[in-house]
């Protein structure tokens, strides 16, 4: 059983909140966790950039921030927070949507909840390939190689 909700806190990207739970379920089908209770904030630069201060001491914007709450065997609780205006800022450089790249800060956080880490090469190719597992299963390939 999974409660997901998802939180618009912007106006620079449309969000179809619909696709980002279905996105985040996916997710938490696929990596065998059974019960959740996730939210997904899209929020604007300024928010995301003050979070990512408080929180992880790093004075910038970022895509994505996630927060795993608790976790107890196949069942967790988290916070996935996503930017709209950097995901409507960089899509164009990969050649899609800045809805699909939103949808793609949504798959990561949620892997992240997942207890999937992206800080070693090794890591980071993992995360890359569960990546593109989940994102074709909405019909999209990424065109990055990073």
């Amino acid at each position: 059983m999974f409660q997901i909700d998802v939180a618009n806190q912007q106006s620079r990207l449309s969000v179809n909140k619909p696709r980002l739970r279905s996105a985040v379920k996916a997710v938490l089908e696929g990596e065998a966790i059974a019960q959740a209770q996730i939210s997904v904030a899209v929020v604007d630069d300024e928010t995301i950039s003050r979070l990512n201060c408080q929180y992880l001491k790093q004075d910038h914007a970022t895509d994505v921030l996630s927060f795993l709450l608790e976790q107890d065997g196949d069942r967790l609780e988290g916070e996935v927070i996503v930017s709209g205006e950097t995901a409507a800022a960089t899509a164009g450089r990969y050649g899609w949507s800045g809805e699909d790249e939103l949808l793609l800060y949504v798959i990561h956080g949620a892997l992240h909840l997942a207890g999937y880490r992206d800080e070693t090469r090794g890591e980071k190719l993992r995360m890359r390939r569960r990546e593109r597992a989940y994102l074709a299963r909405f019909g999209l390939k990424p065109n990055r190689t990073q």
